[in-house]
């Protein structure tokens, strides 16, 4: 399909810059293409309304690490240079796919001093050769630490990654070390929030309980590749980035289990529905699951085992409103964000909440 069909024009004062609080006191549009009324307005506090006893939500419990790394780029017979580095992808105990910026000037071989900058040294230092140059600016960077001294180096040195759409508006502050990250966050990996997950607080999970609603978690470590934008004209033309993740044997039983006898499952999240239908086979059974995933999900994909789901409001020309495209129906999608709009809901990670059902063939 043409990318520009999945474009749309969003006033920059609709982007989120703070979360909402309390955080589940966000609006939460719901969006169901096969009822008389497809949209309707509502809170987060409200989602135990629309589930039934005997459902099931899958969280994504990654955990978001400061992955933002600055630092000054070494080289013989050149001068220093500064250079930041968004890691993406752990790929060894001491090996992390990243994207740097400047990328086009670093070469194979380069070393990087992390946790300096250009004028002044700072307490701490992490560094690195670059091992691999891959496209747009995509670096594998080998550290000179590894396992967990590598992750409390990166913890002492870096900064959370904001999105660019917030970080080009204000800085990271001690804030967002616990706005950008879920009250269930557990598995430490990601360098961007599963922002769905946001929402949740003590309370509607307790709400959640009481109407007998279950929840599991899988974990899928979401990259930096999120927010790179759709450069290619046709959908066929993008290359997804990879995520890691896994669906325990357990969980997946369980899962099972609740579809076998009518439940539904609802992800929170496209990070986790992405990883449920990566892990789902023909059928609709979900297996244990464990590696990389580039799902790529447009319209006329068929969902395989994810019901409903909830997530935020998303970037035009994204993959990821071309996944919710293909959720709840191209036409459905349009003319929620339009209504979303232009009745003042929040964009992006820190904004709103849409609770999509999904559209019957």
């Amino acid at each position: 399909m043409r990318v520009d069909l999945f474009d749309f024009d969003l006033p920059d004062e609709r982007i989120a810059l703070r979360p909402a609080e309390p955080r589940d006191s966000a609006r939460l549009l719901v969006v169901d293409p096969n009822a008389q009324t497809v949209l309707s307005d509502h809170h987060v506090f409200d989602l135990p309304s629309f589930l039934k006893a005997g459902d099931a939500l899958v969280f994504n419990d990654t955990k978001v690490i400061p992955a933002q790394l600055e630092g000054i780029r070494h080289r013989e017979g050149a001068g220093g240079q500064q250079v930041s580095a968004t890691l993406h992808m752990r790929i060894g105990a001491n090996k992390w796919k990243a994207f740097a910026k400047p990328g086009k000037r670093l070469k194979e071989g380069d070393r990087i001093a992390f946790g300096h900058s250009g004028e002044s040294c700072m307490i701490g230092s992490l560094d690195a050769t670059v091992e691999e140059k891959g496209e747009a600016g995509e670096v594998t960077l080998a550290f000179d630490l590894s396992g967990p001294v590598l992750d409390e180096a990166i913890a002492s040195v870096g900064h959370i990654p904001l999105p660019p759409y917030i970080a080009a508006k204000r800085p990271e502050d001690e804030r967002d070390r616990a706005d950008y990250q879920t009250i269930y966050a557990r598995e430490e990996g990601a360098v961007a929030a599963p922002t769905a997950g946001l929402h949740f607080t003590p309370g509607l999970f307790e709400a959640l309980d009481k109407a007998g609603i279950e929840r599991h978690f899988v974990t899928l470590h979401v990259g930096a590749g999120t927010f790179l934008p759709v450069k290619a004209d046709d959908t066929d033309d993008h290359k997804m980035h990879l995520e890691s993740g896994y669906v325990s044997a357990e969980i997946a039983a369980r899962l099972n289990a609740v579809r076998e006898r009518g439940g539904r499952i609802i992800c929170v999240g496209t990070t986790s529905l992405r990883l449920i239908e990566s892990a789902a086979d023909e059928s609709g059974k979900i297996q244990p699951w464990a590696g990389a995933t580039g799902i790529f999900i447009t319209p006329g994909y068929r969902f395989k085992a994810v019901d409903i789901l909830m997530t935020n409001f998303h970037l035009p020309r994204s993959t990821l409103f071309m996944l919710v495209s293909a959720f709840a129906g191209f036409e459905t999608m349009h003319a929620a964000y339009e209504h979303a709009i232009s009745t003042g809901y929040r964009f992006y990670s820190y904004g709103d909440a849409s609770l999509l059902f999904r559209k019957d063939k």
